[in-house]
């Protein structure tokens, strides 16, 4: 099934980009914590009539903040509910938001929910839809999200990145290219990640223990070069159709938006 008029490496590297901003917002230094109120009118009654167009384009840009920051404290608290096997409801999410800035809830709810998928591979569905009540499960049908004691992020997100990437480039794809298109969102191997780990031993290791990716010897290389393949897990739990899907949902760039090309291949 084709991806759109865009090539398919465009639409991936696009993806990359949003995970790697996704990333770059929920960073380590975010606690979980209850979601602040949306500022907006107070930066109004402040401002003068003689600085109406300043007064306003900082409020403008206090509000765009703002929201941002409320996405990723909410994103937070669902990664909460999801590690404690909790549902939701929209009524409780909403308990968040002071009632006045209430109106803003909607899209911030879609962005952190798309922003959850995208860093920690969780989707949230909902179940009951009277009362709004969602739960919070693996994306793609995958089963496995890494989480321990020791590390305690869903990697969900890591593995459907990387069934995405083989898939994309035809079914198995070179180490070495892997790791071109994960240096986009800042992951490299050898190098620690807050969220992975160490992410060679996760894609070598972990992965394929779990019997997600298989990573054998490119046949007749010599210096030995490797290659990956989704593995019989992957195989059984999702499609090639639901990862092109996770991919174009999260191709989509504003116009006149400049992806950051790969380069290294």
């Amino acid at each position: 099934m084709p991806l759109g008029a865009r090539s398919v490496q465009g639409q991936l590297e696009e993806a990359l980009q949003e995970l790697r901003e996704a990333q770059g917002a929920e960073g380590p230094q975010h606690p979980p914590q209850a979601v602040r109120a949306i500022p907006g009118s107070e930066s109004h009654a402040q401002s003068s009539s003689s600085h109406g167009n300043e007064a306003a384009g900082d409020a403008g840009a206090s509000l765009q903040d703002t929201r941002r920051n409320n996405k990723i404290q909410l994103m937070a608290f669902l990664l909460l509910k999801y590690r404690s096997h909790e549902p939701t409801t929209r009524a409780e999410l909403l308990e968040l938001f002071p009632r006045d800035h209430q109106r803003h809830f909607r899209v911030i709810f879609i962005q952190a929910a798309k922003g959850l998928q995208l860093v920690y591979g969780i989707d949230m569905k909902r179940v009951e839809a009277g009362n709004h009540t969602y739960v919070l499960v693996p994306t793609l049908g995958l089963t496995w999200d890494g989480l321990n004691e020791e590390q305690g992020r869903p990697k969900t997100g890591f593995l459907a990145v990387v069934l995405a990437i083989i898939l994309l480039r035809g079914g198995r794809v070179p180490e070495e290219e892997v790791w071109h298109f994960l240096s986009v969102v800042e992951v490299y191997p050898g190098r620690e990640h807050f969220i992975y780990g160490e992410p060679r031993e996760l894609i070598t290791r972990v992965l394929v223990q779990e019997r997600y990716l298989k990573y054998r010897q490119v046949r007749h290389s010599n210096p030995a070069h490797f290659e990956l393949l989704w593995g019989p897990r992957a195989h059984a739990e999702t499609s090639p159709r639901q990862v092109k899907h996770f991919v174009r949902r999260h191709a989509h760039r504003p116009a006149g938006h400049q992806s950051v090309p790969i380069r290294g291949r």
